[in-house]
């Protein structure tokens, strides 16, 4: 099979898709994930078409700009699939990722596995950590106008999914919440030895952020 005549067009139609994106949802980290995804799969015994498709259109439609409706991007994914002609199973196996692969605050129980989703989900978690993930943290803080840091407000471990949605918390507290427990929710050995040095790098950011904030530094 010619991977190509399926990557190539939806390259292309995931750049016009999200042309205007915020820039932590945009092409930029669509490529970021893509190539992770691609990495990682080398030494998975994984369908190499789905994890490429399933990474590339993971995030076509986030729902966290589209009203919290995650039926869009699925629905758009499969239409622009079943546009190329990709066998019905690729297409419903990348609908699944789509679908599951979010943290949704972390205390939900993931309704679909596979060793694909695995691979995808690894890659979309490696860009949410290290020096990339803290960029994207505060570029989406101020996206959406929240404070940095407020020692008053402590982090919520146990958010419910809509709770996640609609948490305005300040972006440090988002570490907390996320970043800082996605290191040992990786599935795969290439994935979880990348996210340990990424993990460390946030580490350091955040004692040196609290230190300059309570002006020792």
């Amino acid at each position: 099979m010619n991977t190509e005549l399926y990557i190539t067009p939806t390259i292309t139609f995931v750049k016009k898709q999200l042309k205007n994106a915020e820039g932590g949802h945009d092409w930029f980290h669509i490529e970021r994930v893509y190539k992770n995804a691609l990495l990682i799969a080398k030494n998975e015994d994984v369908d190499k078409l789905v994890v490429a498709l399933g990474a590339l259109l993971h995030d076509i439609a986030d729902s966290k700009f589209h009203d919290g409706d995650e039926t869009v991007g699925p629905k758009i994914a499969r239409e622009f699939l079943f546009g190329l002609n990709v066998d019905s199973a690729v297409i419903e196996h990348v609908i699944r990722i789509i679908e599951n692969i979010s943290f949704k605050g972390g205390n939900e129980a993931q309704k679909f596995k596979s060793p694909e989703l695995d691979v995808v989900q690894d890659a979309d978690r490696l860009d949410a950590i290290g020096a990339i993930g803290i960029a994207r943290t505060f570029n989406y803080g101020g996206f959406k106008n929240r404070a940095l840091y407020d020692p008053e407000i402590k982090p919520n471990l146990k958010m419910t999914n809509a709770q996640y949605k609609a948490s305005d918390a300040p972006t440090i507290n988002h570490f907390y919440e996320k970043l800082l427990l996605l290191k040992d929710r990786m599935n795969t050995k290439a994935g979880l030895r990348i996210a340990n040095e990424r993990h460390q790098y946030m580490m350091l950011f955040l004692e040196q952020f609290y230190a300059e904030w309570g002006g020792k530094k």
